[in-house]
């Protein structure tokens, strides 16, 4: 996490300049549009494919080398793609990322853990984060997510993820919900199903929105603010109750607190809440090549078939500086997770927001842990007082006196033997 710092100052000097001074930290690799989910929230499955191939990945991490350090590896359904694991290898081999990030549906219970070993294995230095998409519990996340016994192979599949938990110690496993109109009154079910049976090492939650890359603007997927809200609440009441196993948890959950807020301030002002960097500190790669500043606008700045591969070629186009310029004009406005974290960790004010509640946790489970800790031994301990103990000690003597005299003499007669 540490190499992130000292890239933010020219993330936050290229806002103001409105020009890139470096390419982004946070990149969102669509590895291709193929799924073999069909939910009730998504069209990705009907775009066209023309999917890079791994020497175009190659050549694409090459030109990016170690500017990013999130990668997010999104489809469709990712785990498709054979070369999943070697399309990581490159990006490792290029890039050494911080973190990588895999979605996935979990249908294929039988391919996905081992697919994801490999993966374990290709990026041994690197976080690798895998979120298994959860919309109901049952019946009804097959409904949602449009594919009969969806629910049993991604449990199996879940089963298969944890069996890995063990062996290597960079996988973090996690659930996905995202919560729309066609779920949003289940919540509860799914939250309680999270929490008590599959346990996760985490669980994050996305209101569905309409986005140009899915192709779902205008299906009225996303629910209306007063019901989405208590799920936000809900979930940051798990969030500030939590008992933290290190510190960069304690860190990551602050900053999942603040993006809630986040997300209930966008949709009641309808506006930027925080600067958006989308084009500056994160960006997109469509499964044909087309560099986007976001997938919810899903504009092309240009595509690196015609640009030799270059990343950096792409980044500085004509195009580009124009999106940048009307997000910084706040022609557009969303909570679009993968960004608005990178936006959150270039805002000075929020970064301090979160260093301030991180250090606030602390010092309040350091006092009152030392303070449990000196209860537990006064209590195991007796209370010695001096006064109290020499009057103890001369009404067990008095005691003693008094039992000597009552005890009734015994003459024995010693009889001469016959």
């Amino acid at each position: 996490m540490l190499e992130v710092l000292p890239k933010i100052p020219k993330m936050q000097a290229s806002y103001v300049l409105g020009k890139p001074l470096a390419l982004p930290m946070n990149l969102t690799i669509s590895v291709s549009y193929r799924c073999n989910s069909r939910c009730k929230t998504c069209n990705v499955w009907q775009r066209p494919n023309d999917d890079f191939t791994i020497e175009e990945y190659d050549k694409t991490f090459a030109s990016i080398g170690r500017a990013a350090y999130w990668f997010t590896f999104s489809g469709g359904e990712p785990t498709l793609r054979k070369d999943l694991p070697d399309m990581i290898a490159s990006a490792y081999r290029h890039c050494r990322p911080g973190v990588i990030n895999i979605p996935t549906n979990g249908i294929q219970d039988k391919i996905i853990p081992g697919r994801i070993e490999q993966v374990l294995k290709a990026a041994p230095t690197s976080e690798v984060i895998i979120n298994l998409s959860l919309d109901g519990v049952g019946e009804k996340h097959d409904q949602v997510r449009g594919v009969k016994g969806n629910f049993e192979r991604a449990m199996r599949t879940y089963a298969g993820l944890k069996a890995l938990k063990g062996r290597y110690k960079n996988f973090t496993l996690g659930v996905h919900t995202v919560i729309s109109n066609f779920n949003i009154d289940e919540f509860d079910n799914i939250h309680k199903f999270v929490r008590e049976e599959l346990k996760p090492d985490s669980f994050i939650s996305e209101i569905a929105e309409e986005r140009v890359e899915l192709d779902t603007v205008g299906m009225g997927i996303t629910p209306p603010m007063q019901k989405y809200e208590p799920v936000i609440e809900h979930l940051q009441e798990d969030i500030r109750h939590e008992q933290f196993s290190n510190l960069t948890a304690r860190i990551t959950q602050a900053f999942r607190d603040r993006y809630y807020d986040i997300v209930k301030r966008t949709f009641a002002e309808k506006r930027q809440i925080i600067p958006c960097l989308a084009g500056i500190a994160s960006a997109q790669i469509a499964p044909n090549g087309d560099v986007w500043t976001c997938c919810i606008r899903a504009e092309s700045v240009g595509n690196l078939r015609e640009h030799n591969y270059d990343f950096g070629s792409v980044w500085r186009t004509a195009k580009a500086d124009e999106l940048r310029h009307s997000i910084k004009a706040g022609e557009c406005y969303c909570p679009l997770a993968n960004a608005s974290y990178t936006n959150m960790v270039c805002h000075t004010p929020t970064v301090t927001s979160v260093g301030l509640e991180v250090a606030k946790g602390l010092a309040t489970e350091t006092l009152s842990g030392s303070k449990r800790g000196k209860s537990a031994k006064l209590r195991t301990l007796p209370v010695i007082n001096a006064v109290h103990e020499l009057a103890a000690a001369e009404a067990e003597e008095k005691e003693a006196r008094l039992a000597r005299r009552s005890v009734p003499m015994v003459t024995v007669s010693h009889e001469k033997s016959e």
